[in-house]
């Protein structure tokens, strides 16, 4: 699971505007808008989900899961190492 802020925080940490996104994940501009614009975790189709988190994760983003292993808890993006 992703979230709207998790996703707005690895776009930056990648330098990625929506529309560069977009094409990485070989998803729609209108898609994307809509995950970044959704309450709560992210929602839709389990393919582009799994579109996005494939580009975000060639990108070197690793998405930080709710109760992983991070100093706070909770969720969050970091680079990969």
């Amino acid at each position: 699971m992703i979230s709207p802020s998790q996703l707005r925080a690895a776009r930056a940490l990648l330098g990625m505007d929506q529309k560069a996104l977009a094409e990485a994940s070989g998803l729609s501009l209108p898609t994307i808008q809509r995950m970044e614009a959704s309450d709560g975790v992210i929602r839709g189709q389990v393919e582009s989900l799994m579109k996005l988190v494939a580009a975000l994760d060639a990108g070197g983003v690793e998405l930080i899961g709710e109760g992983a292993v991070s100093d706070k808890g909770g969720r969050g993006v970091r680079l990969k190492q």
